[in-house]
């Protein structure tokens, strides 16, 4: 699937200059299967451009479209699809259920397509050294625990793009390069790209297009 923003403008950031490289006020074309780098300082619309992306902000001017189609134009149909199948996202305040455990969070999430086998999630568990949080509820967990968790929880579903933003603000960079190993895996199985926003730390990876705002 092929996102287009052409010359998004978001209404709350339209005061504030943009560079020539920002991809707000530009045609900026995100081609499937790209690794992407959005990188950009505080209060320049990281979230904003997340948020926008996935249909959930509608306040801008310009034009954004799914493989031509303005996202505006959609169902509520069509983006339960969307959200279930083309779109996977790692919120910045991450959007678990404090309540439910480990384990609870993620089923309820697989459940929908069953991608995984309660065997292979304990597996990537294991590999983020979280497996012993399992029957742990989500809301006892460190803030970087729960960054490896959702971004687990965000592979338990088919997708074309997975947007993530600042997914690694709270992890160590071995604790960053495992994860990334679990995106690069997923994104292969699927020819799958993403985008993921940072202040700055490509965390060691080589991506194919970095972008700014």
């Amino acid at each position: 699937m092929k996102i287009i923003l052409d010359h998004i403008m978001p209404v709350p950031l339209a005061s504030i200059q943009h560079g020539s490289e920002s991809i707000w006020g530009n045609y900026i074309e995100l081609e499937q299967g790209k690794h992407i780098l959005l990188n950009a300082s505080s209060g320049k619309g990281k979230s904003t451009f997340t948020m926008t992306t996935i249909g959930l902000r509608r306040d801008y001017d310009g034009v954004l479209t799914y493989d031509g189609k303005d996202i505006k134009s959609f169902s509520p149909d069509e983006w339960t699809t969307i959200r279930q199948e083309k779109i996977s996202v790692v919120y910045q305040d991450l959007q678990l259920f404090p309540n439910l455990t480990v384990a609870e969070n993620l089923i309820l999430k697989n459940k929908l397509k069953n991608v995984y086998s309660e065997t292979e999630l304990k597996q990537m568990l294991e590999l983020l050294e979280i497996d012993n949080k399992w029957e742990q509820r989500c809301g006892l967990l460190s803030m970087g625990q729960q960054q490896r968790l959702a971004i687990v929880r965000s592979l338990c579903q088919p997708f074309q793009w997975l947007i993530m933003d600042e997914p690694y603000s709270h992890l160590d960079e071995v604790n960053a390069k495992k994860c990334m190993g679990l995106i690069d895996k997923r994104c292969a199985e699927q020819n799958a790209g993403f985008v993921l926003t940072t202040l700055g730390d490509s965390h060691g990876y080589q991506y194919d297009q970095e972008l700014k705002l």
